[in-house]
Order: structure tokens, then C-alpha cells, then sequence
């Protein structure tokens, strides 16, 4: 998938979970600029970050079954709504906002590969 439609999956996923789920939000007056400036941080922090802190947590994350990979993924949410326009309403609110943000970005990945807009990636 493409650099700039795996960004608008990303941006399409954060905005629907602010609609969503009320716990995450965008700030009054975000535009589309502030999603996808959300989305653009959250690639770079899972890109970056995300990958230190599951190795962190490894020995947790082993005794948990994967379990612990929720509280990481929220640690990651928390981080982006830090950094950016984003608002999240506090750690409990990012450890559910990330499982609706898996699902919701797995749906949209599903739906751009159902449409063969990803150029026939498998």
C-alpha cells in the first residue's frame, strides 16, 4: 500500500474513533490538516517507539499471553493525542480507544484490499 493512502487509511481510522467512541476526540476547530497531522505522528511513533517500548515489555508481555500489547498500544495513543490535536480523556480511555482503533483500522485495511485500491498487494 502506498505511502499517502496507508496516511488517509490512518487519518479515516482516527477520525472515525473520535466519532465513535467518546472517550477520544479531536480539539473544537480541528480540521483535516490536525487529522492528518495525528495520523502522520502516529505512523512515526509506531514506527519508532512502539517497536522499543514491546521490547521493553517483553518479559510482561510473555507472562501476559500478549495481553500487555493493549496497555502499549494505548501508551502509543496517549502519546500521539500528546503531540498533537488529539484529546484523550485519560490512560483508561487510550488502552480502549487503541482496541477500537485496531478494529476499525483492520476493517478500512480489509475494505482497500476488497477494492484492489492497495495495487494487487496481498
Amino acid at each position: 500500500m502506498g505511502f499517502i493512502l496507508r496516511l488517509l487509511v490512518n487519518a479515516l481510522a482516527l477520525y472515525l474513533l473520535a466519532r465513535v467512541y467518546g472517550g477520544v476526540s479531536f480539539e473544537p476547530g480541528a480540521d483535516l490538516v490536525s487529522v492528518l497531522i495525528a495520523a502522520v505522528v502516529m505512523g512515526i511513533v509506531n514506527a519508532l517507539i512502539r517497536p522499543v517500548l514491546l521490547l521493553l515489555s517483553l518479559p510482561v508481555n510473555v507472562l501476559t499471553l500478549g495481553l500487555f500489547t493493549l496497555v502499549v498500544n494505548g501508551v502509543v495513543l496517549y502519546l500521539v493525542a500528546a503531540a498533537t490535536a488529539l484529546n484523550v480523556a485519560g490512560f483508561g480511555a487510550a488502552i480502549i480507544g487503541a482496541i477500537i482503533l485496531a478494529v476499525i483500522s483492520w476493517v478500512l485495511d480489509a475494505a482497500v484490499g476488497a477494492l484492489k485500491l492497495d495495487g494487487g498487494r496481498n
